[in-house]
C-alpha cells in the first residue's frame, strides 16, 4: 500500500541518495502530482456529507440513478442507528438528501446493516438486502430481501419480502439483487445453505402480492466455489445467471461461475478457477456483462502489481477465454465492488486502500491498439473528500458517482462525483 508518509519517505532517500540529479527529478516529481491533484480538483467533488447520525452513515454499496436523483443505503444511522435508505437529488439549491427509510433492527422485523446498493424493480421501488436482523426477538436475525416503495413524492413505505432462516435458504445477504424480464429476482448468501458456503436464491412474486424462495444452488466450497460475496448474479437474455465466489474454485482462489436452466432445475459451472498467478484471486467485486456476451470483473488481491486484477471472460464454442486487461497496484486488497462500462466500452472502478494516500482511488480503463489504458480519475486521501470508496455508476450523461465509506466532513463517508 502507498502510504502518504511512504511517498514522504521515498523522496527523503531519493533527495539523499544523489543531491543535485535527484533533487530536481523530485521537484519535476512533485510538480506532476501537484498538476494531477489541480485536475482531478476541477472534475471530482463531494455533493452530500454524512453526518452518521439521522441521515446516515457509512455507506459501503454503491449508487443508483434516475433522471435527477441517486439512490443508495448506509450501514448505519437513522433512528435507531441500524442503517437507511435514501435519495439524493439534484435542485436549484443543490444536491439534497430525504432518507426513505431508517432500519430499526430486529426488534421491529425491518433487518439491520444494509451494505448493497438498491436496485430498481418492475414496480418502480427499490429493492435491497440487510446483512443481519429481519427476525423477531432471540430468534435468527440472519438477514432479509425488503422493497422501499413510494407513496407520495416524500414518502416511502418499506417491506420485508423474505427473512432468512439461516438454513437452506441462507444467512447474511450480502450482495445486490437482481430481476429478468419476468419479475423474478434473484441474489446471494455469503454463509449457510446446505453446505454453509453460501447459496443462489430466487424470489418469485405471487398474485396476492407475497413472494416464494427457492433455494437454485448451494455452494460446498470444493470446486464449484464457495462464499459468493457482494456481487450477487447478473442474467443474461437466455436467463442464465452468473457469478463470483471468493473461496472455492480448482484452487480454492476464487471462481467464475454459470447457473443455466434445467428443467425444474439448475446446473451449476464454473467458467474459470483463479490461481493466484497473474490472473489474481478473490473476486469480490462481482460481474457485468457487455452487449456480446462478455464478462468483466476484478480480484481484490494478487496479479503483478499486488492490488489485484481487472479481467475479462470471453464465450466461444462452449468454453469461455481469460483475458488479463489489468494488473492494479499497491501491493494491498483492491476492488471490491462492481465495474461501470460506459457506452463506447470504457470501464470504470473502484480501489480501496491503495492510490498515492493509501485510501483508494477512482480509475478508468480505455481500450485501443489492442491493449487498454490505466487512468486515475482521483487519489482519495481519506479526509474531506472521502476514503475508501465504492461504486462507480454511470448516469444517462456519463457522469460518475459513487460513495465514500469514510472522512467528508463528519468522518461518517460522502456521496461523489466526477463529471463527464
Amino acid at each position: 500500500m502507498h502510504s502518504k508518509q511512504q511517498f514522504q519517505n521515498f523522496l527523503s532517500r531519493t533527495i539523499s541518495a544523489s543531491a543535485t540529479a535527484a533533487l530536481a527529478i523530485a521537484i519535476v516529481f512533485v510538480l506532476m502530482v501537484v498538476a494531477t491533484q489541480s485536475a482531478q480538483a476541477q472534475t471530482y467533488q463531494v455533493i452530500y456529507n454524512f453526518t452518521g447520525g439521522g441521515d446516515g452513515g457509512g455507506p459501503s454499496g454503491g449508487l443508483s440513478t434516475d433522471v435527477g436523483s441517486l439512490y443508495g443505503t448506509t450501514r448505519y444511522g437513522g433512528i435507531e442507528d441500524r442503517g437507511t435508505a435514501f435519495r439524493l437529488t439534484n435542485s436549484d439549491s443543490g444536491w439534497v438528501l430525504t432518507t426513505l427509510h431508517s432500519f430499526l433492527g430486529s426488534r421491529h422485523r425491518d433487518g439491520t446493516l444494509p451494505v448493497a446498493r438498491v436496485i430498481f424493480g418492475p414496480d418502480g421501488g427499490l429493492y435491497g438486502t440487510t446483512e443481519f436482523g429481519g427476525a423477531g426477538r432471540n430468534t435468527c436475525g440472519c438477514g432479509t430481501v425488503f422493497e422501499v416503495k413510494p407513496a407520495s413524492w416524500l414518502v416511502w413505505t418499506e417491506t420485508v419480502i423474505h427473512h432468512f432462516s439461516g438454513g437452506s435458504d441462507g444467512y447474511e445477504p450480502l450482495s445486490e439483487v437482481v430481476f429478468d424480464p419476468a419479475g423474478n429476482l434473484y441474489g446471494t448468501t455469503v454463509d449457510g445453505g446446505e453446505h454453509a458456503w453460501g447459496n443462489v436464491y430466487e424470489l418469485t412474486p405471487s398474485n396476492n402480492g407475497g413472494w416464494t424462495e427457492s433455494e437454485l444452488y448451494s455452494f460446498t466450497g470444493g470446486s464449484d466455489g464457495g462464499d459468493p460475496w457482494w456481487g450477487g448474479v447478473i442474467v443474461d437474455g437466455a436467463g442464465n445467471l452468473y457469478g463470483t465466489t471468493v473461496y472455492g474454485g480448482a484452487y480454492n482462489f476464487g471462481a467464475v461461475f454459470q447457473l443455466t436452466p434445467s428443467g425444474r432445475g439448475w446446473t451449476e459451472s464454473v467458467l474459470y478457477s483463479f490461481q493466484n498467478g497473474g490472473d489474481g484471486l478473490r473476486p469480490y467485486g462481482g460481474l457485468i456483462l457487455d452487449q456480446l456476451g462478455n464478462l468483466y470483473g476484478t480480484t481484490t488481491y494478487g496479479g503483478s502489481g499486488g492490488g489485484g486484477t481487472v479481467f475479462k471472460l470471453t464465450p466461444a464454442n462452449g468454453n469461455w477465454t481469460f483475458t488479463l486487461i489489468y494488473s492494479l497496484e499497491g501491493g494491498a486488497y483492491g476492488s471490491q465492488s462492481k465495474l461501470a462500462m460506459d457506452a463506447v466500452g470504457n470501464l470504470y472502478g473502484t480501489t480501496n486502500v491503495d492510490g498515492l494516500y493509501g485510501h483508494g482511488r477512482v480509475f478508468k480503463l480505455t481500450h485501443g491498439g489492442g491493449g487498454w489504458t490505466y487512468i486515475s480519475l482521483h487519489d482519495f486521501t481519506g479526509g474531506s473528500d472521502g476514503g475508501t470508496p465504492n461504486g462507480p455508476s454511470l448516469d444517462a450523461s456519463g457522469n460518475l458517482y459513487g460513495t465514500a465509506s469514510l472522512g467528508g466532513a463528519y468522518g461518517a463517508g460522502v456521496i461523489w462525483e466526477i463529471r463527464r
